[in-house]
């Protein structure tokens, strides 16, 4: 049966042609796109450091993963409407700046809640920076070359999420000049400092043709639906699940409701809200965003349990914790290349079948956690590793394309913004919850056993995704 996708027309002005996104501007704007979500998953291998140095209680160092992921979460809608209001040129630059100086603050950092409060600022500079680069892309390019660099971004965005965990291992053993933990964020200061020189120079300013003010209202409730839902998942357990953690999770989808129906008020109304209900008459971006959540909510959780039992049950440093994971990042770019090809030919049927290998390289590495335990590494997960890498490379780059594949040019900010914020809160998501079970199964199961039965959880969540998979469009606009 063939179902048709549909989207809010597209507004006509005076025509004017798009500027061009070069090559090079292509390479900054992706530089802009690995940052935020390096950073992400830099700390999992250094949290152990951190909390030794600077004496931080395990509740703390959460905080220094959360206080991250939700404040990023939350502003990401807000900073892709600012894009669309400013110039996105303008805001890729001033959060690229920000989110250097909040780096070089994070590696400075005198004691753990200085640490978090850097942190919490450097996930609001992110949040003014990534959605500009989908924007971008959406504004300065069309047909095979917008596939071509929406396949780019999809493979930047797994590849930075894998790669970030290696390069914290790799940054912290090295303890460059004395900085040890420090070096996972001030490495971020000269690359910052180089993507600002190629933005000013080869990124063009965009912004929408009719621009809509902020929503005020939206925005809070966004926020309050967020922050009283990942707050206390994330801190909860570390906490001891006190009355407040209760309390939260009770308003949140009071929270969510009103939001809902304050944005729906105002769509009708004829303004553009902070995320348009109609933006989700798209068929490509509903049924994308579906999936984003569960594969997203897998990815973090997977990449948290594992630093966590590498380090504290198998015994490796944080080198070898970080390489151990080298075959799914190796393996996941080099089908990411190969991915517009097979899309071209297979359409979206290319991600059940990813969501397939995935499953089997899960399946693989809950096998060798169960059979070799303690001695877990790089030789034992690397069949199970590659072949996920595989499949995740099938998965995640397509979707994200796909996503954005129907969204009208002038809504390109909201777009880009909706879709990150989904990923992004499903990321801190996956950690609140994949890494809650994990950490709670410890006292009484052991690590191995809390491991398989993590993993075996995730392979779950897994076939939900191959599931959700099926009902995807066939074809990619």
């Amino acid at each position: 049966m063939t179902e048709t996708i549909t989207s809010r027309p597209v507004r006509t002005g005076t025509p004017e042609a798009p500027p061009a996104l070069g090559g090079l501007g292509l390479f900054t704007v992706l530089l802009g796109a690995a940052l935020p979500l390096v950073d992400f998953f830099i700390v999992n291998v250094a949290l152990p450091t951190i909390g030794a140095d600077l004496s931080a209680s395990e509740a703390v160092l959460e905080l220094v993963v959360a206080g991250y992921g939700v404040a990023y979460a939350v502003l990401l809608v807000l900073g892709g409407r600012l894009g669309d209001l400013f110039g996105r040129r303008r805001l890729f630059l001033g959060g690229m700046a920000a989110f250097g100086l909040t780096s070089l603050a994070c590696g400075l950092a005198p004691d753990a809640w200085s640490l978090v409060a850097a942190r919490v600022a450097q996930g609001a500079s992110a949040a003014a920076m990534l959605p500009q680069v989908l924007a971008t892309i959406q504004a300065t390019t069309t047909g095979t070359r917008r596939a071509k660099a929406m396949s780019l971004y999809g493979a930047t965005a797994g590849l930075s999420m894998v790669a970030g965990q290696i390069l914290g291992g790799v940054l912290v053993a090295a303890d460059i000049a004395g900085t040890g933990w420090r070096a996972v964020f001030l490495v971020n200061v000269p690359v910052v400092l180089v993507g600002l020189f190629l933005a000013a120079r080869a990124v063009p300013e965009t912004r929408s043709p009719r621009p809509e003010p902020v929503d005020v209202p939206g925005t809070f409730l966004l926020a309050a639906s967020i922050l009283t839902l990942l707050v206390p998942l994330t801190e909860g357990r570390a906490a001891g699940w006190p009355l407040w953690t209760w309390l939260s999770l009770a308003a949140f989808p009071f929270a969510a409701a009103a939001f809902y129906a304050v944005e729906r008020r105002a769509d009708r109304a004829g303004r553009t809200p902070l995320v348009p209900p109609s933006l989700f008459a798209i068929v490509s971006l509903r049924r994308g965003l579906l999936l984003i959540v569960p594969f997203s909510i897998g990815f973090s959780g997977f990449m948290f349990v594992i630093a966590v039992a590498l380090q504290q049950g198998a015994g490796l440093g944080p080198v070898a914790a970080g390489l151990a994971l080298a075959p799914l990042a190796v393996v996941f770019f080099l089908f990411s290349l190969a991915g517009p090809r097979l899309v071209a030919r297979y359409g979206t049927r290319v991600v059940p079948t990813g969501a397939a290998l995935q499953g089997v390289g899960l399946a693989l590495m809950t096998l060798a956690a169960w059979r070799s335990w303690p001695d877990l590494g790089l030789v034992e997960l690397l069949p199970g590793a590659a072949v996920a890498g595989a499949g995740q490379a099938l998965q995640l780059p397509v979707v994200l394309r796909l996503v954005l594949s129907e969204v009208p040019a002038e809504r390109a900010g909201v777009g880009g913004g909706v879709m990150v914020t989904t990923q992004q809160s499903s990321l801190a998501l996956g950690v609140a919850t994949l890494g809650t079970l994990f950490l709670s199964l410890i006292p009484g199961m052991g690590m191995r056993d809390a491991l398989v039965t993590t993993l075996l959880v995730q392979l779950a969540g897994v076939a939900l995704t191959g599931l959700l998979s099926l009902r995807l469009p066939r074809t990619i606009a």
